[in-house]
């Protein structure tokens, strides 16, 4: 048995995966920026680029075909970086007043985690916050019972989603080696871009999702029969990324991490 192949680390997102069900603050944020902006947006708009660093999320948000024309409508051209910049100062703003708020363990997170770390695993994890935004989450975190082994994020490399450059760091400050050895968890499409483009195993997470985009009450109190069809079309969208594999909730995990392991890590054709 001691020969068996063992997943070494899980690398956990954190807003829609860990913490913060639906992945809220950010969105938010960025509604509010675009509403004082004269340029509404809606909630699929605000959510589509989510998981990227945030001047980039919003850099995203703009080029969309229907934001681009609103924003030309509304400045007689299109939007340059000083814009992006300007926007990305008030998102920080209003997202900072309401991070610490956001900070709730979704639920089966935490005994997740710990049933990893009891089964010896490290725990990493990548963000699409900046340091500065983490530093008012993880005292919170911290105090509702999360806490992972690594942190980086998106400003401290030389770029976020969907370069793999978080995960590789993880790999550093942990002293995990091989990437097939590795799991990375996360509830965007960027994560799954991240962590494929690093090299490990994907799973894609939907109940609490910023994909799926619901409350925890919205979920426990749609009719079954939408809440199935909300999860099948949140579930396209992840297998049109890429995902290795895609669970309801987070505390599927050690169940997929027994079939990896099961396997010999062995990846066939993705």
């Amino acid at each position: 048995m001691s020969s068996k192949e063992r997943i070494k680390a899980v690398i956990f997102d954190w807003a829609g995966t860990v913490i913060d069900y639906g992945c809220f603050a950010p969105m938010h944020a960025f509604i509010q920026t675009f509403e004082e902006a004269g340029v509404p947006i809606t909630d699929r708009e605000a959510r589509v680029p989510m998981g990227l660093l945030k001047w980039d999320h919003i850099h995203a948000i703009l080029q969309m075909e229907r934001v681009e024309t609103a924003w030309i409508t509304k400045y007689g051209t299109q939007a340059v970086k000083e814009d992006i910049d300007r926007l990305y100062v008030r998102f920080e703003a209003i997202l900072m007043e309401s991070l610490k708020t956001y900070t709730d363990p979704i639920p089966g997170a935490l005994e997740t985690v710990e049933q990893l770390r009891n089964a010896g695993l490290a725990i990493g994890s990548t963000t699409g916050y900046t340091a500065s935004m983490m530093a008012v989450i993880v005292p919170e975190a911290k105090r509702k019972g999360y806490s992972p082994d690594c942190l980086v994020t998106s400003d401290e490399v030389k770029a976020g989603r969907p370069y793999p450059y978080m995960i590789f760091r993880n790999l550093v400050e942990l002293g995990i080696y091989p990437p097939k050895a590795v799991v990375k968890v996360g509830d965007t499409v960027s994560d799954i871009q991240e962590g494929r483009n690093a090299g490990v195993w994907t799973v894609a997470i939907l109940l609490g999702s910023s994909e799926l985009g619901l409350t925890q009450a919205e979920v426990e109190s749609l009719h079954p029969d939408e809440l199935a069809e909300r999860m099948n079309q949140t579930r396209l969208i992840f297998e049109q990324a890429g995902a290795d594999y895609i669970i309801g909730s987070i505390a599927q995990l050690p169940l997929v991490i027994e079939e990896l392991e099961r396997s010999g890590l062995e990846r066939g054709t993705r």
